[in-house]
Parts: C-alpha cells; sequence; structure tokens
C-alpha cells in the first residue's frame, strides 16, 4: 500500500507549509485512509451516516455534533497529511457574534487535540454588509465569505430553490509519530437561534477524507 516517493517533491511541500527547518528527505508515505463513501463503507466510523447527494453518496449531514473515525496500527512515521473535503450548507454566517446566528465555527482534529478551528460564511457581501468568515486561515481572520472554496454555488441542501453550499478542501500537516491509534474528528459549532429548523438552515457533510502517514529521516 505504501511507496517510495522522491524526497525533493515531498521535501518542498514541507518547505512550503514551514515545518521543513530539520527534514533532510522523505522516506516513504502511506496512505492510511481514503474514503470518498462511494463504497457505503463506514468501518471504524462514530457517528456515520450516509446521504445521497446530487447522485453523490456523501457522509452527512451534520448541525452541532462530532464525527470521527479511528485507525490502528499505524506504519511508522513522523507526520501526518490530513485533508478532507467538506460541504457547507446552506446559510453558515462566518465570524458574525451577535449571539443568535454566529458565530458559526468548524474543527478538525487528531485524538483530543484540534488542529484546524476556523469559520464559514455561506452569506452575501455588499459594501454596507458583510460577514466574513476565518477560512482559509484560522480563526479570528477576516476574509470574504466563500473565500478559498474549490466550488461555490451548489444547490441547497434544505432551503428550496436557492444555490446555497458551498464545496471546500482542507488540508493541515501535523507532526505525530503514535502508532497504536489515531481518531480523526470533526465537529462543528453552530449558532442560528431564530430559526425553525436550526438543522436545516445550517449544516454540513463530507465529500472526501485522506490521511497520509509520512516518514522522514529527520
Amino acid at each position: 500500500m505504501g511507496k517510495l516517493l522522491p524526497g525533493l517533491h515531498l521535501f518542498a511541500f514541507l518547505l512550503f507549509l514551514g515545518l521543513a527547518s530539520c527534514v533532510e528527505s522523505v522516506e516513504n508515505q502511506v496512505q492510511i485512509y481514503d474514503n470518498n463513501f462511494s463504497k457505503l463503507d463506514l468501518v471504524n466510523f462514530e457517528n456515520g451516516r450516509l446521504l445521497v447527494w446530487r447522485n453523490d453518496t456523501i457522509a452527512g449531514f451534520y448541525h452541532n455534533e462530532e464525527v470521527a473515525v479511528t485507525l490502528y496500527d499505524l506504519p511508522a512515521h513522523n507526520y501526518l497529511k490530513l485533508s478532507v473535503e467538506i460541504l457547507i450548507h446552506d446559510s453558515w454566517d462566518g465570524n458574525w457574534d451577535d449571539g443568535i446566528s454566529g458565530p458559526d465555527f468548524w474543527y478538525m482534529g487528531i485524538d483530543s487535540v484540534d488542529v484546524v478551528r476556523t469559520t464559514f460564511s455561506n452569506s452575501p457581501c455588499e459594501s454596507l454588509y458583510c460577514l466574513y468568515q476565518s477560512f482559509p486561515n484560522g480563526f479570528f481572520r477576516q476574509n470574504y465569505p466563500k473565500a478559498g472554496a474549490i466550488e461555490t454555488n451548489l444547490p441547497s441542501l434544505c432551503l428550496g430553490g436557492q444555490t446555497s453550499t458551498s464545496r471546500y478542501r482542507v488540508e493541515k500537516l501535523i507532526e505525530h509519530s503514535k502508532v497504536d491509534s489515531l481518531r480523526f474528528f470533526m465537529r462543528d459549532e453552530l449558532k442560528q437561534a431564530n430559526s425553525f429548523s436550526p438543522k436545516c438552515d445550517e449544516s454540513w457533510s463530507i465529500a472526501k477524507i485522506s490521511i497520509l502517514a509520512i516518514q522522514t529521516n529527520s
């Protein structure tokens, strides 16, 4: 399952992310998890459920919930590359903090440690009114709604006739060396106290998860 990669290529990637100060070269990388849910695979998932959306099977949808997958017997490594593609559905309000409709947080982490804490916004942005989001940075950065999205204006999940779903790829390279087990989680904190159906008003789903274990000779 693993293969030897040219060290220079991944070294450049590590350097780009600012994590290569002591890295000399890459010995190998192993894809320890890869799931786009097309095979209906929820093995080792917590709170996993499947949904058909736009003729694709995805995991979702979630509102103020945590989902996780636990892996065992990892190969030797000193880095993990975490990559997920998520769908942000409907009326997320980003950094807006009124105690009623925001801020709308999304998290990703390993075991009990958050490695991503950010916000998303699907709201319109005009000269006098703009609900900024933090992504592609961590909270609290003021970026325009849908910044960094790989697709926008996709059909709404719940709000009929609207195009209010955005698709993002969230990636993180972290130092990690534990081999017995790994619990990869995603969760959210959404506020929509003035909605008749908060879960329908704001939710998210998972289109793809990929986890690479990387061994360097640092």
